[in-house]
């Protein structure tokens, strides 16, 4: 039984921590910190909860709802995002209390009904309207595309805090709830892992709408997230990381991602590495094989790098499919201001080099050269020349 946790005198969290999750959007990203699904009761001279929590947990949910608060003495349900970690638990809530209205962006109610084909009592509202609660009121604000079309965010004045769903969470399942009480470095590597792999492709969205909400100059005492830690310490610390990740992000890192058959591939990735440490000490240098490593947190290491090498042996005439993978959603992410080559052995036909470096071009990379090839397994003086190569990229940038 999960225990509901006071976060203000008017707010009570109410959602579900789940210890046990490990992929999420089917197995599209890993979630190795588990993560939460974060509902919030508010009680003024109005009652409002705010979104409900993933679909396996919903007779969960309403089970320990009904030990916090009559059902019936819920005024209004607000759902902030209507993907099903979020609304999962609607229907079972619905039957409950029916005719509650449940207050949404107008795309909200349209995924709402595709997802559960009921015509409840849905209120739409867009940005800058609000509902009064008796002391304090919601300001609505949509924010679409960060990272659905329906996403929106509520502000409640006088407790002063942003119910910011989807932006500024992290997979992360902690009891401790707040940002405070939790390691900082996990806390950090989940925040930019969650950025690099959901909110990336909408970077652009993420600044136009980041500066919308500061340029209403509203206070911000707690950012509570669906997913995650809530903000209660510097909660704008959050806020100001978002803006310089969505900045065409960059850190002094190159990235080196490869997939190996023989162990040929692996080792021209090892020499290059060499070079490029010959070339700029200063430089972090980090290697991902894409077969073993995974893919989340390849795509976070491109997202945290000014330059990547991608490189692969000759399979049927292709690359090999791990790097596939790889470089697919890397085009769904749109990283911007990013250089990157290929290089990769090859038996007799050796496509892959010229195939990485044309889908490199394609995900947005800037490509500083037609890439470096050998064959079979590289000796000294292709180890040598694979040194040069991360020496010369090195420099290159």
């Amino acid at each position: 039984m999960q225990t509901s946790k006071k976060i203000t005198e008017k707010v009570t969290w109410v959602g579900k921590v789940d210890w046990e999750l490990t992929k999420f959007h089917g197995d599209e990203l890993s979630t190795r910190k588990g993560s939460s699904y974060n509902s919030y009761l508010v009680r003024d001279k109005k009652v409002a909860l705010i979104d409900t929590v993933w679909l396996p947990y919903d007779k969960e949910f309403v089970n320990n709802l009904k030990r916090e608060i009559n059902l019936d003495e819920i005024d209004y349900i607000i759902v902030n995002h209507a993907e099903i970690d979020h609304s999962g638990a609607l229907p079972e809530l619905m039957r409950e209390i029916p005719n509650t209205p449940i207050y949404c962006t107008n795309n909200g109610k349209k995924i709402i009904q595709g997802h559960f084909h009921e015509d409840w009592n849905f209120v739409t509202v867009k940005t800058g309207d609000t509902l009064d609660l008796g002391e304090s009121k919601f300001i609505f604000v949509e924010a679409p595309m960060l990272h659905w079309p329906d996403t929106m965010f509520t502000y409640m004045t006088g407790e002063n805090i942003l119910f910011s769903n989807d932006a500024f969470g992290q997979h992360y399942a902690t009891e401790s709830l707040f940002n405070d009480k939790v390691d900082q470095c996990e806390l950090y590597g989940e925040a930019i892992k969650y950025y690099a792999n959901i909110l990336a492709p909408f970077s652009a969205l993420v600044k136009r709408k980041i500066n919308e909400v500061l340029e209403m100059e509203l206070p911000v005492n707690l950012i509570c997230t669906s997913h995650g830690a809530i903000w209660r310490e510097d909660p704008l610390q959050i806020v100001h990381q978002y803006l310089e990740w969505a900045d065409n992000y960059q850190e002094n890192q190159i990235t080196l991602v490869y997939d190996t058959m023989w162990n040929a591939t692996r080792r021209m990735a090892e020499a290059i590495a060499e070079g490029i440490r010959s070339a700029d000490p200063t430089v972090t240098v980090k290697l991902c094989n894409a077969a073993k490593d995974d893919k989340n947190d390849i795509v976070t290491e491109i997202f945290k790098s000014k330059a990547i090498l991608a490189g692969s042996s000759t399979i049927n005439n292709r690359y090999l499919s791990a790097m596939g993978a790889v470089l697919e959603m890397v085009k769904g992410m749109k990283f911007k201001n990013k250089k990157a080559a290929a290089f990769g052995s090859y038996g007799w036909s050796g496509e892959s080099v010229k195939l990485l470096t044309a889908d490199l071009k394609e995900a947005g990379f800037e490509v500083v050269n037609e890439g470096y090839r050998t064959m079979w397994m590289p000796d000294e003086d292709a180890l040598k020349a694979c040194r040069e190569f991360g020496k010369q990229f090195a420099e290159s940038l």
